[in-house]
C-alpha cells in the first residue's frame, strides 16, 4: 500500500509542476479574428440585420475598395480613437515668454495666436515704419 501512495504522491507532484519555458511562435498563426477596419479612420464599414451583412471599405486610396476579409495588419492604418497631430496641436499649450527676464507660463493655443497675431502685426508696423 504504501508503494501506491509514493506513486500517487509523485504523480500528483509532476501534475503540480510548473513548466520551465514558455514556446513562442513567431509568424505562426494569428490569434483573434478582429479586424483593423472598424476602428480606421480610413475604413467604410456598412452592416445590415444579419451577421453575414456586412461590407467594407478603404478610402485610403483614390477609388474606395472593398476589402472582403478581416484586417490583422495594414500599412495605412490610423486609429481613429486616438486624436490626430492637427488636433492635438489645436489643444495644445505654448510655453512663452512675453519679455526677456520674464517668468516663462503657460498660454492656451487661441491666447498664443492672438498674441502672435499682435506680435507679427507690431513687426509689420515696425518694419513699415523703417522704410518710410
Amino acid at each position: 500500500m504504501s508503494a501506491h501512495l509514493g506513486n500517487s504522491l509523485s504523480a500528483k507532484a509532476l501534475l503540480e509542476e510548473k513548466p520551465m519555458v514558455t514556446i513562442r511562435v513567431k509568424g505562426g498563426t494569428p490569434c483573434g479574428s478582429e479586424s483593423l477596419c472598424p476602428t480606421c479612420s480610413h475604413g467604410h464599414v456598412i452592416k445590415g440585420f444579419r451577421a453575414t451583412e456586412e461590407e467594407v471599405f478603404c478610402r485610403f486610396f483614390y477609388v474606395e475598395r472593398e476589402i472582403r476579409f478581416a484586417v490583422r495588419e495594414c500599412t495605412f492604418y490610423e486609429d481613429k480613437r486616438l486624436a490626430s497631430k492637427a488636433e492635438m496641436e489645436d489643444i495644445a499649450w505654448f510655453l512663452t515668454t512675453r519679455k526677456p527676464g520674464r517668468a516663462v507660463g503657460f498660454v492656451s493655443a487661441a491666447q498664443f495666436r492672438a498674441e502672435q497675431k499682435a506680435g507679427s502685426s507690431s513687426t509689420s508696423d515696425s518694419l513699415t515704419r523703417k522704410q518710410e
